[in-house]
């Protein structure tokens, strides 16, 4: 791939969370994010590679290497061959290692009718990630034949990149005030028994939107607030059966896509997640009084003033100038522990809701659903990923633990309350796996 100087600059400095996710990174932690497309026609490993080729000029960030320097983390040009369609595996979003597989921070898969693509969180987002694939996916249908127009979120891939796309969104929009935030509480971690290495549990749940919609509106909340509300039912009772004295608040993360409050064209990250928390040593709490809450807090926390407190204390911290002069291996240790602290072990559940997957008509007869899965976290418990095309929500529980009482009891709580799942999973012995109910 050859860049121009005018056009395109062949290294980039990383933004807050870019920065985070690489010092992050390692063997038992996997900040990769998986979306996969299931296509009504067996996958052409050739007309898919050329498509790749060609979204390199087009989409010059996905395809650079991250590299380490004495005070910083950036991103370069990566010129070695590739990057390869490969055959799929069992267990997904294996973590990256920045000086293996020609240091590509973007995979792709394919396996009979699936094409799936791994991005390292500090490349993308999940919008980023799905403008890039939707427009892959309008590209190798070219290359098989069809005719797919420009439309709907694909790109022309014969336009000059546009800089605005790797703009740093969070330092354009940093705000004055952070100090307002509220120290976050210690909640239920939900934290499981860890699994061998490299096992990485799948399940997932395949509804119709139209009866999750219409559950949603029972409580007069949204499909996120509703799902958030799940959840939080869910982990109030695990916490019980589990015989602590004092019970913690349970909390869901939720990501928040920026750009519905700041204007940009970024693709690259412009999240923050937003915390939704129910205190069960208060009282005891019905489903419908929880999702009364989880409303309220969603609209609270969801400000632009709060959004932007957050992120600000995020992007003052990198640019402190103390911390500049910091070797990297110091601040690798300092924002490990940082991580730990306000990342992890802030929330008991991270829920993200991609929305759903929109593209042109001629398109549409090509792709049969769409999934999602969240990589591992530092520690043994699931996340939840949802996507939706067409008339099919993909809800994906994914982690390194292994119980699975979690999304048992979630896709039983679905079905009591009037939705239909199908289940599938990587798992040995998944309950109602292959079974709708």
């Amino acid at each position: 791939m050859s860049l121009s100087d005018k056009k395109f600059k062949k290294w980039l400095t990383m933004d807050t969370a870019s920065f985070l996710y690489s010092a992050m990174q390692r063997e038992e932690y996997s900040m990769i994010f998986r979306f996969s497309a299931m296509m009504e026609e067996e996958v052409k490993n050739d007309c898919l590679q050329s498509a790749i080729y060609k979204m390199k000029k087009r989409f010059p960030q996905f395809f650079f290497r991250i590299r380490k320097g004495v005070f910083w983390y950036y991103f370069e040009e990566n010129k070695s061959p590739g990057p390869f369609v490969k055959e799929d595996v069992s267990d997904p979003c294996m973590p990256v290692r920045f000086n293996e597989d020609g240091g590509w921070l973007i995979r792709f898969f394919s396996y009979k009718k699936r094409i799936s693509i791994e991005v390292f969180h500090a490349v993308a987002d999940g919008l980023g990630a799905l403008t890039f694939f939707k427009t892959l996916l309008a590209q190798y249908l070219r290359e098989c034949g069809y005719a797919i127009p420009n439309e709907k979120g694909v790109f022309d891939i014969n336009e000059e990149p546009n800089p605005d796309e790797w703009e740093d969104a969070y330092s354009r929009y940093i705000g004055k005030y952070s100090r307002g935030l509220k120290l976050k509480k210690i909640v239920y971690n939900n934290i499981g028994t860890a699994e061998p290495f490299y096992t990485f549990n799948v399940t997932m749940g395949f509804i119709r939107p139209s009866q999750m919609k219409e559950a949603a509106a029972k409580y007069g909340c949204t499909v996120s607030e509703y799902l958030a509300s799940v959840l939080i039912y869910i982990l109030i009772q695990k916490q019980k059966s589990e015989g602590f004295y004092r019970q913690k608040p349970i909390s869901v993360s939720v990501p928040i896509n920026l750009r519905a409050f700041f204007q940009t064209k970024t693709l690259r990250n412009f999240i923050q997640t937003v915390q939704v928390l129910v205190d069960p040593g208060l009282g005891e709490y019905s489903f419908n009084d929880i999702t009364k809450i989880v409303s309220a807090q969603m609209k609270l926390n969801s400000s632009q003033q709060m959004l932007r407190a957050h992120f600000t204390k995020n992007v003052k911290l990198q640019s402190n100038l103390f911390l500049k002069l910091i070797p990297i291996f110091i601040k690798d240790i300092v924002l490990k522990s940082r991580y730990a602290r306000d990342g992890v072990k802030s929330f008991s559940v991270l829920l993200t809701n991609v929305g759903v997957f929109k593209v042109p008509q001629e398109m549409q007869r090509h792709i049969r659903h769409m999934e999602a899965i969240q990589g591992q976290t530092t520690i043994p418990r699931p996340q939840v990923a949802i996507i939706s095309y067409a008339d099919t929500m993909e809800i994906t529980f994914s982690g390194t633990q292994k119980e699975n009482d979690l999304e048992r009891e979630f896709f039983r709580f679905l079905i009591k309350d009037g939705i239909a799942v199908k289940i599938e999973s990587n798992r040995k012995a998944a309950i109602g796996k292959g079974e709708e109910n």
